[in-house]
């Protein structure tokens, strides 16, 4: 044995590298780490708010937890199922889509994932080859990027602001499309600002990928959950040239507040959805059948759920955005979908609070968690630094009670 090996080192190789440089450049889920860190804190006594994890704070329904007790007791779910999903479950998910966006797809269109996040992984994997370029509208979700750079992608910023609601234009598109752009990623509810696009914008993009011969993949995990006068719409719906050249991603995480059944899905045309199947079939077979049968409860039952977090979630999203406003230093645009808030914090690097300047939103949330505990994601992590992310998606005390820790320590910067 050598001495490396007995050291418990494997052999280097020719670069001196351990870990490849592919997976080494993969930088840990932001969101996840804040969450991580505030649940730690607060496991040690501290009385930590967070802010940072995108999940309602709702228990899944009961009726869809009961689905999954009579599945365990179900032989049939002891055994491998086919890895693209339970076949009862695609044709639930595709009856779904037509019933709630209006979009008639195939069983044979849908594979079930773990997760939304596979469902991404797998429909970048499925049609990126190394060099091709992928748009990326930012504020952008950490997850995004790093799956277009694990297929080999290279993802293209694109940036909006607070001026503008968040969402990029045909224009700005159009000036980041190049001969090696093959997919424009399009997210409307928005994670992480709440931004959701008008009908009349959907469908200018939907045109505009068409007229050059793009791709699109369409995150709509967040499709129930938008306020006001917002309305939600489907691109490949309004867009039906695109239906050859669309990928759609969802899931049940949001809607009936399973983010930890692990359980999406991708809808795209066949001999794509077979191609994800069949790396899924190597990566990791089917999903939990448990799982399977929770989701298939869920999608098939009705959206009561989902209306009375919608109500909840809408309560919280008009004060939260009242008391970021009422801070001297931050802009906070009203949310119109999902249930985040993302205010721009550039009024306030640079100035001192407690003894400390801090020069970046990094440095900010670094602050806010060490004076006042209070746990928040800088915008670093969403491709934009100068902002935060709060999520409200949890309690009402909490929320105000976390804003108000934030406002009074925010209160004290000076120049």
């Amino acid at each position: 044995m050598s001495a490396a090996s007995a050291n418990g080192q494997s052999a280097a190789s020719p670069t001196g590298r351990r870990v490849s440089a592919r997976v080494g450049a993969i930088s840990e889920s932001a969101t996840l780490a804040v969450d991580a860190k505030a649940k730690a804190l607060k496991a040690a006594g501290r009385p930590v708010i967070g802010f940072g994890a995108g999940e309602p704070d709702f228990p899944t329904p009961d009726y869809i937890v009961e689905a999954a007790v009579a599945a365990c007791r179900e032989p049939r779910f002891h055994r491998y199922t086919p890895a693209g999903g339970l076949p009862e479950l695609k044709r639930a998910v595709a009856e779904k889509t037509l019933r709630d966006s209006g979009y008639e797809v195939d069983p044979a269109q849908v594979l079930i994932t773990n997760g939304g996040k596979q469902a991404i992984y797998e429909a970048f994997a499925a049609i990126l080859d190394p060099g091709d370029e992928v748009i990326v509208p930012a504020p952008y979700w950490t997850t995004y990027p790093e799956s277009i750079r694990l297929a080999g992608g290279e993802p293209v910023v694109v940036t909006a602001d607070e001026t503008t609601g968040y969402r990029v234009t045909v224009e700005q598109l159009e000036a980041a499309r190049t001969e090696r752009t093959k997919v424009v990623l399009f997210v409307s509810p928005s994670n992480p600002t709440g931004a959701v696009y008008p009908r009349e914008q959907v469908e200018a993009i939907g045109r505009w990928a068409v007229e050059h011969g793009l791709w699109v993949l369409t995150d709509e995990i967040y499709e129930h959950l938008v306020y006001g006068d917002a309305e939600f719409t489907s691109l490949p719906v309004l867009v039906p040239e695109l239906r050859d050249r669309c990928l759609v991603v969802n899931g049940v995480a949001k809607t009936y507040a399973m983010t930890g059944w692990r359980v999406g899905w991708m809808i795209g045309p066949q001999d794509v959805v077979k191609a994800a199947a069949n790396l899924q079939s190597h990566a990791t077979s089917n999903v939990s059948n448990v799982a399977q049968a929770a989701a298939l409860a869920a999608v098939s039952g009705d959206l009561d759920a989902v209306a009375t977090m919608r109500e909840a979630f809408d309560r919280r999203r008009r004060t939260i955005v009242r008391m970021l406003n009422e801070i001297e230093g931050v802009e906070c645009p009203e949310p119109e979908g999902a249930f985040y808030a993302y205010p721009s914090v550039k009024g306030l690097l640079g100035r001192e609070i407690r003894g400390k300047r801090p020069a970046s939103s990094v440095e900010l949330a670094e602050l806010i968690l060490e004076e006042v505990e209070v746990a928040v994601v800088p915008g670093e992590a969403f491709g934009t630094p100068g902002y935060l992310r709060l999520s409200y998606a949890l309690g009402d005390e909490d929320l105000v009670e976390g804003v108000s820790r934030m406002q009074k320590l925010l209160a004290e910067a000076r120049d």
